[in-house]
């Protein structure tokens, strides 16, 4: 089973992905076959795209290179990559899906898509606690409203909410969050 997840930043991505881990699926983040061909970590794909790219790990340079190896690649290049690097697994959890080319794979594959989503408000405050090193260019709410709108218009993220299989609100509790993921988990019969 593949498990697409999508949704704007610091919705519950991760968090959705983690719990899927828990429950024996293998996690990779859409993100880690860019770092991989950015730190030249690419011993675990039965093939690597070629590109010409170099930077450091920043926000602005993953997406970047994800744009360079989509235009060449196909829309669904991150998709391909991370199934490809976790081959030997039976069930995987895909973090990050941002595009509909990359959902339409997954959903090609026999997979489901699930989108989270919170008020902005809310996925600031995460942002603020988890303190990643990736988000030092979100310092306030309009900052985060800003990267939203940015993000929108070169993916159109809340399009994929349109086509996921379930949508998860996720505002209340890490525990409700949890049952929300059991619940999908009954249904799709795993």
């Amino acid at each position: 089973m593949i498990v697409g997840i999508a949704g704007k930043i610091a919705a519950g991505k991760t968090t959705v992905a983690k719990f899927l881990e828990e429950k024996g699926f293998c996690r990779i983040s859409c993100s880690e076959p860019l770092i991989d061909l950015l730190t030249g970590n690419t011993d675990k794909y039965s093939w690597v795209p070629k590109v010409d790219f170099k930077g450091e790990q920043t926000r602005e340079n993953l997406i970047k290179l994800g744009r360079i190896l989509k235009e060449k690649y196909g829309e669904d290049i991150l998709i391909r990559l991370a199934i490809d690097k976790l081959r030997h697994c039976k069930n995987i959890a895909i973090d990050g899906v941002r595009s509909r080319g990359e959902a339409e794979k997954i959903k090609e594959m026999g997979g489901i898509l699930i989108y989270i989503e919170a008020k902005p408000v809310i996925r600031f405050e995460r942002l603020k606690k988890r303190n990643a090193g990736k988000d030092r260019e979100i310092k306030t709410l309009h900052d985060l409203l800003k990267f939203d709108e940015w993000e929108e218009k070169l993916y159109q993220t809340s399009k994929l909410k349109e086509i996921a299989d379930f949508v998860i609100v996720n505002e209340g509790s890490l525990e409700d969050l949890k049952e929300e993921v059991k619940k999908i988990l009954r249904e799709v019969s795993l």
